[in-house]
């Protein structure tokens, strides 16, 4: 009987065992296809064309380009902190208007910002597209707000101070870096 016994809470322990390991691998491959979702997330608050359309009351006007080239590839390589990873980049003007639509890396993936330029000042900046687990308070009005009517200096910097978001860093970085190069890219393109 004894034998009986440790035969029977041997198999019990072997099937508990089992009973772990399958719910293991279960919770690993929920917990997994979370992670997955969260970080290939996609924030789309709006699309490139609805947010042109807006801009200019109706139908964009025809897209212009703007070359990175020599001087222009420098310029834009010292506004980034690094190379530009385009050959040319899209704008639409209008009646002193142009808008852009340029994305920067946040910490990891590329933030999409609209920004519109009048007058050589920003008149607008949107959080389009937002693909980071962190740092989406940039998209909110009271942060981007602050671009409104900022220039740049003789060296090329913001004429306005934008308060930075705890937590957000790297993002509100890129939003800076990104409405630099947007009034930098709207001389170029008056000048072209």
């Amino acid at each position: 009987m004894h034998l009986m016994v440790k035969q029977t809470m041997r198999f019990l322990i072997l099937e508990l065992v089992s009973i772990i390991k399958r719910l293991s691998l279960t919770l690993f491959s929920l917990l997994l296809g979370c992670w997955i979702n969260v970080s290939f997330a996609e924030d789309v608050y709006q699309q490139p064309s609805d947010f042109l359309s807006e801009v200019f009351s109706g139908p964009p006007p025809e897209v212009a380009v703007l070359l990175m080239s020599g001087e222009r590839r420098r310029q834009a390589t010292k506004i980034l902190g690094h190379p530009p990873a385009f050959l040319r980049t899209r704008y639409w003007m209008k009646e002193g208007v142009s808008a852009w639509v340029l994305e920067e890396i946040g910490k990891v993936k590329p933030i999409t910002v609209g920004i519109v330029v009048k007058q050589g000042l920003v008149e607008d900046v949107r959080i389009l597209i937002y693909r980071e687990s962190h740092g989406s308070e940039v998209r909110h009005s009271f942060f981007t707000e602050q671009f409104r009517g900022a220039g740049t200096d003789t060296r090329g910097r913001l004429t306005k101070n934008i308060d930075g978001i705890a937590g957000a860093t790297l993002s509100v970085s890129a939003v800076r870096r990104l409405a630099t190069l947007a009034l930098y890219f709207d001389r170029e393109a008056r000048v072209q």
